[in-house]
Parts: C-alpha cells; structure tokens; sequence
C-alpha cells in the first residue's frame, strides 16, 4: 500500500469518472471511495495501491484500489 496526494477531478471522457491528479503530475482513475471522495477539486491524501489488472474506460493512467482517505 501507498500513499497517494492531489486533487480530485471528475473526468467527462467516456461518460465521466472520477480520478486523481497527483501532486506530481500522474492521473489515477478511482475505483472505490465514496460520496466524502468524490467531489470535484476537493484536495485529498489516499491510502491504496495501484491495481494493474483492472480495465477501465478512462485510459488516463493506472487505476487507484482506494483503502481510505481523507481531506486535507
């Protein structure tokens, strides 16, 4: 597991989804969180890991398996 910082954004390609733009630049589409997470902008530290078997729509980068968050 990993510690993961940036700002959550809300991705219109492909019919939306939800990913994170890393402090460094890196894009991770999301899968998991909730509600509290997914809000557009909100600044947010990610505690998961990087699934590189998942298949998503959103093709920007490598999806983020999220175990907790929390705003900062």
């Amino acid at each position: 597991m990993a510690t993961f910082r940036g700002t959550v954004r809300k991705s219109a390609l492909e019919g939306g989804f939800w990913e994170l733009v890393a402090d460094d630049g890196e894009h991770y589409p999301l899968s998991g969180g909730d509600d509290g997470l997914h809000k557009d902008g909100a600044r947010v530290e990610i505690d998961g890991k990087i699934d590189k078997g998942a298949m998503g729509i959103g093709m920007t980068g490598p999806t983020l398996a999220v175990k907790s968050y929390k705003k900062i």
